[in-house]
């Protein structure tokens, strides 16, 4: 069975939770949201710091949620979360979406957001996910797409960063433009009955200016993302302060605007 070979881009430094914690149902898987009542049994692939995972759960009580991640050390946030939300029916496990430690057929719902653009295979990650799915169940995915990111002004600077962040997510073995692959790479998994969506983020306001642009000129200089950028040879420290500088200056200007497009899957098993 294969094994994960990419290297997870982002990393979990704190400006990169702090954005993962502003996740919820409501705004990063409502597409998902008709699928689900009480009672159901969900698998979470990639949970990270478990603020969806959280959503999910209240939402099928007493179902079950079964949250997994790569990474053992963020697992231990999203119990922390899930336990400050007095919830009761999450379960958590270290897991590696390509080889899946269940039985066929386990889940009513398998749930993977911003999962398959940094993973190695996302076709035989979406098999497993396919596998573990039962019979009438969903397979549900949703990611963004770094390829279609727009904003105003434009910004020679934040030009360089999105051309600059798609060569190191690709060089550590990702699709950064995974959203408008999804519908192909289900159609490769074997799906046969798909819907296809697609959500955006949208950061206006002053203070979402702020959150966003922070937050990104924060893992510009001082994530695992920037050490990758610098070991790979695709950046130096000095092009990497010019571009969280470009971030801070585009996050100020009163007329800025910047969206996230997604793409989404729900694929009936």
């Amino acid at each position: 069975m294969p094994r994960e070979t990419a290297v997870y881009t982002h990393g979990h430094h704190e400006s990169v939770l702090r954005s993962h914690r502003w996740r919820t149902a409501a705004n990063s898987a409502a597409y998902l949201l008709p699928e689900l009542r009480s009672g159901l049994d969900v698998l979470d692939v990639g949970c990270g710091p478990g603020t969806i995972t959280a959503d999910l759960a209240a939402l099928v009580a007493p179902g079950t949620v079964t949250a997994v991640d790569a990474a053992a050390d963020v697992l231990e946030r999203a119990a922390d979360t899930v336990a400050g939300r007095g919830l009761d029916n999450v379960r958590f496990a270290v897991a590696d979406v390509h080889a899946l430690d269940f039985p066929d057929d386990s889940f009513d719902v398998v749930h993977a957001h911003q999962v398959l653009q940094h993973v190695g295979d996302p076709v035989q990650a979406l098999r497993e996910m396919r596998r573990v799915c039962r019979p009438g169940g969903v397979v549900a995915a949703r990611d963004s797409d770094y390829g279609a990111f727009t904003w105003y002004p434009s910004s020679p600077v934040l030009d360089g960063w999105q051309e600059l962040y798609r060569r190191v997510a690709r060089a550590n073995g990702g699709e950064p433009d995974a959203g408008r692959r999804l519908r192909a790479w289900a159609r490769s998994a074997g799906f046969t009955d798909i819907t296809s969506t697609a959500g955006t983020w949208c950061f206006a306001t002053p203070e979402e200016r702020a959150w966003w642009s922070g937050l990104w000129a924060e893992r510009t200089t001082a994530s695992v993302y920037a050490e990758l950028a610098v070991r790979g040879g695709h950046a130096d420290e000095e092009r990497l302060m010019a571009i969280a500088a470009g971030w801070r200056a585009w996050g100020e200007d009163p007329d800025a605007w910047f969206m996230v497009p997604h793409g989404e899957i729900r694929c009936r098993v």
